[in-house]
């Protein structure tokens, strides 16, 4: 389809610790056993997108992150990974990549997106409104999972994520407005000259943002170019040009206009309550109309540029892993209900049971479960919609529940773990307990530790790689990560 595409595969996510360390950047962090990119990059392959460039922060994590795909796409993609500097965000790392995009249109995947939308879609609807920008939207994915075992008997719902509030047409073909909810309070603001232009609008708090565009090259090099403070595609560019999408003069010669005014728009239980808009004028087609002065205004002609969504199905699986809970709900789902994009065969009890895995007397592996390759089990274990990796070693009467485990963990014997994510190399001696709560992350410089961050997340405990949980140890909203000793200045 003569689009270049470029996939943004990040570097060490600081969301993402103790998950993400120098030795396992954010792309190769497993989702049922598979690094997380593998999911974009196969997605490509079966749309014949199969010349990619792919950006990564940091020398190091690129290096690794480019040795895994020569091993493992060799013959199958093109494949060119580009190193930018850590931080930049995903706006500077197509800035520090822009003289090698070439072609009129450019596909930007984030390589963290796990997903079985066709990109062909968004394309062809991107050529089809010659668009600027095409934005990639899904239903907000949900988080948390029931289980009796855990939180004292007491089940805990599937909630929806804060995501996007989005105004669209309604045609829902065009982009009206974009925010993310942090970013919304009580009222939003839009362009009085988008109200007049499109009559209607809707506003949606139920779609996100799945950070798969397609942009028109040379629209998006003008505001690289212009606004050298952009650093986020989704919070910057986008809303940047969903704004100015009437005056796109300002995109093409830098000229400076003064922003039209707003209109106050409140947001009261997802709904909208918008100030006396307009009632007859929509139209899918309002760009050309306002470009010719049908919106009422003096017949000037004046050029515009269109902002499209393309909403993919609700039946359609589409999540990010952007966030410790989300890697614990994606593991979860690619081995439950969108086990299809595994790319594993189940057995007739919905699981999958490496051939080469030991399971020892009285042990069950349950529906949604995944052990992997040489992984040992002793006797009388439970697992219980987990993901167990390669090369484990877990003694007798362990209890596994609604959690990841990476490759070459040891557990000992009687160990109980519940809504938790454990990193290679681990080991957790006997009678260890991990149970749900909340993170607390701690560094420890020369002999004194600091809290450096806290987060609130409902997946539970985390120990980072290479740790050793020392035996009858019970942690409870810890995040366990191995001890890095600094000398201060």
């Amino acid at each position: 389809m003569d689009f270049q595409v470029v996939v943004l595969a990040g570097g060490t996510s600081k969301k993402l610790v103790p998950l993400v360390s120098k030795e396992v950047p954010k792309a190769l962090l497993p989702v049922a056993n598979r690094p997380v990119l593998s999911y974009v990059l196969e997605l490509l392959e079966q749309s014949n997108l199969k010349d990619l460039i792919v950006v990564v922060e940091g020398e190091d994590a690129a290096l690794r992150v480019g040795g895994w795909i020569s091993g493992a796409y060799v013959d199958r993609l093109h494949v060119e990974v580009a190193a930018v500097p850590e931080d930049v965000g995903t706006a500077g790392a197509l800035r520090a990549i822009a003289r090698h995009l070439t072609a009129n249109d450019i596909l930007v995947v984030s390589g963290d997106l796990v997903c079985d939308v066709p990109p062909g879609a968004v394309a062809a609807t991107h050529r089809r409104h010659d668009a600027v920008v095409t934005a990639m939207l899904c239903s907000a994915p949900v988080s948390g999972l029931s289980d009796s075992s855990s939180s004292g008997g007491k089940d805990k719902a599937k909630k929806p994520r804060r995501c996007n509030i989005i105004g669209l047409d309604p045609a829902k073909q065009f982009l009206l407005y974009i925010a993310t909810a942090a970013e919304v309070e009580k009222d939003i603001r839009v362009q009085k000259s988008i109200l007049r232009a499109v009559g209607q609008m809707e506003i949606h708090a139920d779609l996100m943002d799945a950070h798969l565009y397609a942009f028109k090259r040379s629209a998006l090099q003008a505001v690289l170019d212009q606004k050298e403070t952009f650093q986020s595609l989704k919070q910057d560019v986008l809303p940047y040009l969903v704004r100015s999408q009437l005056r796109s003069e300002l995109l093409l010669n830098g000229a400076q206009t003064e922003e039209n005014g707003n209109d106050k728009v409140a947001l009261q239980n997802n709904k909208v309550m918008p100030s006396q808009l307009l009632a007859n004028a929509s139209t899918p087609s309002f760009h050309e109309l306002f470009a010719s002065g049908a919106d009422g205004s003096a017949p000037v002609p004046r050029k515009t540029h269109k902002c499209c969504a393309y909403i993919a199905s609700k039946s359609k699986y589409c999540a990010r892993l952007n966030s410790i809970q989300a890697f614990s709900d994606i593991n979860r789902d690619v081995t439950g209900e969108a086990s299809h994009l595994s790319g594993y065969s189940f057995s007739a009890q919905n699981n999958i049971i490496d051939p080469s895995a030991v399971l020892g007397s009285k042990t069950t592996v349950g529906p949604q479960c995944m052990l992997g390759e040489c992984s040992q089990m002793g006797d009388k274990c439970s697992v219980k919609r987990s993901v167990i990796g390669r090369h484990c070693r877990i003694g007798s009467n362990v209890k596994v529940v609604n959690s990841v485990v990476m490759n070459h963990v040891t557990i000992g014997d009687g160990c109980s773990i519940q809504g938790s994510v454990i990193c290679s190399n681990v080991q957790l001696q006997e009678r260890v307990v991990l149970r749900d709560c909340q993170v607390l992350c701690v560094c420890v410089y020369a002999h004194s530790a600091f809290v450096v961050s806290h987060a609130w997340f409902w997946v539970s405990c985390q120990v980072g790689a290479s740790y050793v949980v020392t035996a009858g140890s019970e942690c409870k909203g810890e995040s366990l990560a191995r001890k890095e000793k600094i000398q201060s200045q």
